[in-house]
């Protein structure tokens, strides 16, 4: 995968892509997500103009994004009617993947652009050992001492700006599936405990611990005791429905029970695609690439449930799943697919 390269106004930086672990996760666990080569904060000046932000969010916005630049080509192709069904990704707020082999620059650079505006840049930290059972993502950090690096890292560059951030989608989940083999398991929950502390001692930033979805594990009592290992007394709460397509009744739901055996913790939800919710009938692919899927609901914190602090759109929307319905490698800008997300969405 070719890298973007350095402008006068943004660092740019490849980012992680994030994968199902077929096979060993349940048919309802999360697809790929993250994102693939990417730009943050403005790459050029035509780019940046091409897309205004939509207003009704606290949340950052890239200007500067995968779906921002496709907009500018079509549009110099004379493909103008795409171009503006794409600005329903383009103009939300969508969480950055920082890579694995150095997360600074990326969130040096939205932090600040953040900051100017007086909004609050999204992240996902996804790096931990052993991550998606040696499936579509395999890999992170090579060991506990790489990432608690890799983590101190990323804590350093968010300083004091306004963020929110993420933490290590699927982990916890592949925990109670089995899909973590038993000997990483204690370690993992040590490091996401050692993960929540390091990032919450900057002063500004909000800590969600990823708890998969509602069709993954079916009963949310099962992730409480893993959770509370992970360190979610000292999070922030916990993420629901990381790059999957649960609706927003059915997540809320199971967010509101698990909330409750954990003692009240808040939790935020990805509505990046769920738009049409899940796809019926394919249960063993459902989550990779599916078709007809549709844009969600907007983020935004007014979610009208006290405990449900956010609705983000945690996954890129438009980034591949991996190669599967004819798509490219997991995390990588998929145009025609954002294309059909902005198409089906009835806003």
């Amino acid at each position: 995968m070719s890298r973007p390269t350095r402008t006068s106004l943004a660092v740019l930086s490849a980012l992680t892509a994030l994968g199902l672990a077929a096979g060993c996760a349940s048919p309802g666990s999360p697809a790929g997500s993250g994102s693939g080569d990417t730009s943050v904060g403005g790459a050029t000046e035509k780019a940046g103009d091409a897309v205004r932000p939509a207003d009704g969010s606290p949340f950052w916005v890239d200007p500067a994004s995968p779906a921002a630049r496709q907009i500018q080509r079509w549009e110099d192709e004379g493909r103008g009617r795409d171009a503006a069904l794409l600005r329903r990704i383009a103009e939300r707020p969508t969480a950055l993947w920082p890579a694995g082999d150095d997360p600074v620059p990326v969130i040096a650079e939205a932090v600040a652009a953040a900051g100017r505006e007086h909004r609050t840049a999204v992240f996902v930290a996804y790096n931990v050992p052993h991550r998606d059972c040696g499936r579509h993502s395999a890999g992170g950090a090579e060991d506990s001492g790489a990432y608690l690096r890799w983590i101190d890292a990323f804590a350093d560059a968010l300083g004091g700006g306004d963020a929110l951030v993420v933490l290590e989608p699927d982990a916890v989940a592949h925990i109670v599936d089995g899909c973590t083999p038993g000997e990483y398991r204690a370690e993992r929950e040590g490091l996401l405990g050692e993960a929540v502390d390091r990032l919450k001692e900057r002063p500004r930033t909000k800590v969600y611990v990823d708890a998969g979805n509602p069709a993954w594990i079916a009963d949310p009592r099962d992730l409480v005791a893993p959770l509370r290992r992970s360190g979610i007394a000292r999070a922030d709460g916990f993420s629901l429905n990381v790059s999957n397509f649960q609706t927003d009744a059915a997540t809320r739901a199971y967010g509101l029970r698990l909330s409750e055996a954990l003692g009240g913790k808040h939790f935020v939800v990805d509505t990046s695609r769920n738009g049409n919710g899940p796809l019926n009938g394919e249960r063993g692919t459902a989550w990779c690439n599916p078709p007809g899927r549709a844009l969600g609901t907007a983020p935004t914190t007014d979610t009208g449930e006290p405990a449900l602090d956010a609705y983000l759109w945690i996954k890129r929307p438009g980034e591949s799943d991996g190669e599967c319905r004819g798509g490219p490698a997991a995390g990588t800008w998929w145009p025609d697919y954002a294309l059909g997300l902005a198409r089906n969405t009835k806003a």
